[in-house]
């Protein structure tokens, strides 16, 4: 016990400053083992069944603890920073997810040369694989993670809904029944009646979801959704239920080991999404009283308990409802169960409707993306709990050991452009940089400056976690970080995140699933025009960036009258002048720069006139512009990359672009008029017509997979189809035409 206390000391010192959680020393004192070790398989090295930041993450616990890591990768992903991090790494085929991360034999195949004693699955692919569980058990490998029958009853949203219809918990209507029958469906969405949501019993994030509104649009959107669910998650067997308008989504995170011990650690609200997937997350939840959160978790314990019975009991629910003078939350707490076997980590889901109700959604038996803010309010690392519960060890922490100090926000940074409906976006991070890690704040990634976001998978880039003593604290500090995350090469939603988390609703917590929607005007305003002092800046940075390309052709010519070899602007008797154009969007800008003999410029843009003076200097790899604007001083990082001149400030970011020359310029666009183009690279998987079909604007015309996502091309005007670029299962470039339309006017071909 001497050795082991220590390692537990060693432990928790290397914790604090390898996690980078908050400086709460409260949470350190207490983290001696109260229940002491037991008896069980040692683990010193480990597979990690996943890829980007999960894997990093799980690394660098495992690094902590002295556990060796094992990593696999895809074609996609050779030069992947979590393959740098691990101790081993293993190639596992091609891109496609099918063919490499979700391939269970392969993974099975590489945990065995490698010699592993267990894997980690992370989220998404395999972690709620019943099957890969139940693999791993025949192959006498620990699975970190639920038993299988926990993932079966839980992780089958379905099954889960018909236990607890069985044991007559309120549930939201709907239909989880074996019959998959197209028409079998469509009759019981019309008994529900419309809106209704239909979903995959295995999907998350959002994959194999649709909300339907009318019986029209039945058909299409469940095809859609099961060959989404197809590719994410290799089941399309679905699920439908009654659509509940702007519920609030909040989930309790709870953890048990195989001796019959479970504990919760508060609750995370997750209700702020797009296309079903959470984007902000936060814990603890926003108006949650404590007595509201003691009912909760305990109730949550008690579901986590019923999960993993032995025999047909049921399992457990709560609905949380307005006592009758309509003022006071409480429980209602439904329960018949029996002998269990806990699931190690688990979530359980909750909706709020507009009402008050709370009822049951799903059960998750993993680790879930947003755990970080869970871990910032506790002090815990439930990865380093997962590893040493699969050992067989206990929960280290009693419930009561277990306290909430402050408040974290966790923002999900994606490459993609909330401009065109969170189009996800592929390419290189040409310039990364980011906030400055501290014992306050965590940056989950994956990639760095000079990697690309594949189109192969999903299109987050990392995620931002901040901890302050109080909401409205933690708040301030996730905005100032945003402001310094910088990111060149593609489409961030960076600049929504700051608009979304500056609204005065979210302020205040009012927070709901529909919150996008009802505010889309407000956090996605339409283009105004950008600012005559950001355009002063930034044809100052292209007037400073002249100068040293200025000085190295001085210093390379021989002759030293050449107007080339002086930036100055100096003239005899007159004060020199030129015009710079610059495009705010498709508007070009003219300036009308006038260099002064004391080296600042005045800078003319229509009727208004900026003395602009500054100079650049370097931190770091960075370049920063310290100008002053009519006596306002400011720093700025800027970037000129190609044709666009990018300024990044506490005010925001900037894009300006510098026109070239027609002549310089590529191929005129015109080709694509009268084409259908692909939003993004992907796969084309199905394609729905001919060379002369007749087809009216908004028709499908194919569905291409991407960043695993399904997108669907439709028609941009009625009109016959003159020629298909594509056949299903074939890549199509970005901005590619897929389709031709036939002039109109044009005779069609007759026949002989």
């Amino acid at each position: 016990m001497a050795a082991a206390s220590a390692v537990s000391v060693l432990l928790l010192t290397q914790r604090v400053t390898s996690l980078l959680l908050p400086p709460r020393g409260w949470a350190w004192k207490q983290r001696t083992m109260k229940y002491g070790t037991t008896t069980g398989r040692n683990i010193t090295k480990i597979l990690i069944a996943n890829r980007g930041e999960i894997a990093c993450r799980v690394i660098r616990t495992a690094r902590k603890m002295g556990v060796q890591s094992v990593a696999v990768y895809s074609e996609a992903d050779r030069n992947s920073m979590h393959v740098d991090m691990a101790d081993e790494a293993y190639f596992i085929g091609p891109a496609p997810s099918q063919q490499s991360y979700l391939s269970m034999e392969k993974i099975i195949q590489v945990a065995k040369i490698s010699a592993v004693q267990a894997i980690h699955p992370g989220y998404g692919f395999l972690s709620e694989s019943m099957e890969f569980a139940e693999l791993c058990k025949q192959e006498g490998i620990i699975f970190i993670g639920p038993p299988s029958s926990a993932i079966r009853d839980m992780g089958i949203k379905s099954t889960s809904k018909s236990i607890m219809a069985a044991a007559g918990v309120p549930i939201v209507e709907g239909y989880h029944g074996e019959d998959q029958s197209d028409q079998c469906l469509r009759e019981h969405a019309g008994r529900i009646g419309y809106p209704v949501m239909i979903k995959a019993v295995r999907g998350g994030g959002g994959k194999g979801m649709r909300i339907i509104r009318s019986e029209k649009e039945f058909q299409e959107q469940l095809e859609s959704a099961r060959r989404e669910a197809k590719q994410c998650v290799n089941d399309d067997v679905m699920m439908i239920e009654k659509f509940v308008d702007m519920p609030r989504h909040v989930e309790v995170q709870v953890f048990g080991d195989h001796h019959g011990n479970v504990v919760y650690l508060f609750e995370r609200d997750c209700s702020v999404q797009r296309r079903y997937q959470k984007i902000i997350e936060e814990a603890p939840g926003p108006g949650i009283k404590p007595e509201v959160r003691k009912k909760l978790g305990e109730a949550a314990v008690r579901a986590a308990k019923a999960v993993n019975y032995v025999g047909a009991a049921k399992i457990c629910i709560m609905m949380l409802k307005m006592s009758d003078d309509g003022k006071h939350p409480c429980l209602v707490l439904y329960l018949n169960w029996k002998t269990f076997t806990v699931s190690p980590l688990g979530t359980v889901e909750f909706i709020m409707d507009s009402k008050h109700n709370f009822y049951f959604m799903e059960m998750n038996t993993r680790l879930q993306v947003e755990h970080p803010v869970t871990e910032m309010i506790t002090g815990i690392d439930l990865v380093e709990w997962q590893l040493r519960i699969a050992a067989g060890e206990k929960i280290p922490l009693s419930q009561e050991e277990i306290t909430l100090q402050g408040h974290a926000f966790e923002a999900r940074i994606y490459a993609e452009d909330p401009n065109d409906n969170f189009m996800p976006g592929a390419g290189p991070l040409v310039h990364l940089s980011t906030p400055q890690a501290d014992l306050s704040t965590r940056i989950e990634t994956g990639v760095q400056q000079g990697d690309e976001v594949s189109v192969h998978y999903d299109p987050m880039i990392a995620k931002l976690v901040v901890w302050a003593a109080d909401r409205q604290a933690a708040l301030t500090k996730l905005r100032y970080s945003l402001r310094y995350y910088n990111i060149v090469g593609l489409h961030t939603n960076i600049n929504f995140l700051l608009s979304l988390t500056g609204h005065p609703e979210f302020e205040a917590g009012n927070v709901h699933t529909d919150f996008i929607p009802q505010h889309h005007k407000e956090l996605l305003p339409s283009q105004k025009d950008t600012a005559k002092e950001f355009l002063c800046q930034a044809a100052l940075g292209l007037i400073l960036k002249e100068k040293p390309m200025s000085e190295a052709f001085r210093i390379q010519t021989q002759d030293r009258y050449s107007p080339f070899a002086s930036s100055s602007g100096r003239r005899l008797n007159i004060c020199y002048t030129r015009k710079m154009t610059l495009k705010d969007g498709k508007k070009d800008i003219t300036i009308a720069v006038t260099y002064n003999r004391d080296g600042s410029y005045s800078m003319q843009i229509e009727d208004k006139t900026f003395h602009v003076l500054g100079d650049l200097y370097s931190e770091g790899d960075c370049t920063y512009l310290k100008s002053s604007i009519n006596g306002v001083a400011s720093k700025t990082k800027l970037i000129i990359l190609e044709n666009t001149i990018y300024l990044f400030s506490m005010d925001g970011s900037i894009q300006i672009g510098i026109p070239v020359p027609k002549y310089l310029s590529s191929v005129s666009s015109e080709g694509t008029q009268g084409s259908a183009i692909a939003p993004m690279t992907g796969t084309i998987e199905k394609v729905f017509v001919k060379a002369g079909d007749k087809v009216k604007a908004g028709d499908s015309l194919m569905v291409m997979i991407a960043m695993k996502m399904e997108h669907t091309i439709k028609a941009p005007k009625d009109g016959t189809i003159k020629k298909v670029f594509y056949k299903e299962g074939s890549q199509a470039n970005r901005h590619a035409p897929v389709v031709e339309f036939q002039e109109e006017g044009s005779d069609k071909k007759g026949t002989e």
